[in-house]
């Protein structure tokens, strides 16, 4: 899909580095009034290497890059749940230079055409519960289903919203 000289396009594994690279320049400003710079760097080393990347596109996560003018800006990785006839949203990110200006709500609609093709009833996410992107989501039509505080190991927690939006099936 190409709009205004933006596009998104299908990630392969090849791709995992500018993921990474981007996760790591979005995520300190994105955090940083919420998290310690030690949980950042601790999050972004064990959900953001290569290695776990390329292990999660094998286990059917899709991530899509969100391109200006050929750059990369920003990702989303979506996985579908067959068991349960949901996608879960696992990342959104975009570069904080490119935030407030509809991209993120047209990566957000990308999920949701992606979920509507893959059959689902509904998409899903996980979101820190003091993180601005919930007012956001709010706004998208999502519905918070519940909180819960996961133990990632290493003394930190991630303090979560799931967040929820039914599908309409035509």
């Amino acid at each position: 899909m190409v709009v205004n000289n933006f596009e998104i396009k299908k990630a392969g594994k090849s791709d995992s580095a500018t993921i990474r690279d981007l996760a790591r320049a979005i995520w300190p400003s994105t955090f940083k009034e919420i998290l310690t710079e030690n949980q950042i760097q601790y999050m972004l080393d064990w959900m953001y290497n290569v290695e776990t990347l390329v292990n999660q596109m094998d286990d059917g996560h899709d991530f899509f890059l969100l391109y200006h003018l050929d750059r990369p800006i920003g990702f989303i990785g979506l996985e579908l749940q067959e068991e349960i006839k949901k996608v879960k949203i696992h990342k959104l990110y975009l570069l904080p230079t490119h935030q407030g200006k509809g991209l993120g709500k047209q990566m957000f609609l990308h999920a949701l055409a992606y979920a509507s093709q893959k059959s689902a009833l509904a998409v899903y996410l996980n979101v820190n519960r003091f993180n601005a992107a919930v007012q956001f989501y709010l706004g998208m039509g999502m519905q918070i289903t519940r909180s819960e505080d996961i133990d990632i190991g290493g003394g930190f927690f991630m303090n979560d919203y799931v967040m929820e939006k039914g599908l309409t099936i035509l």
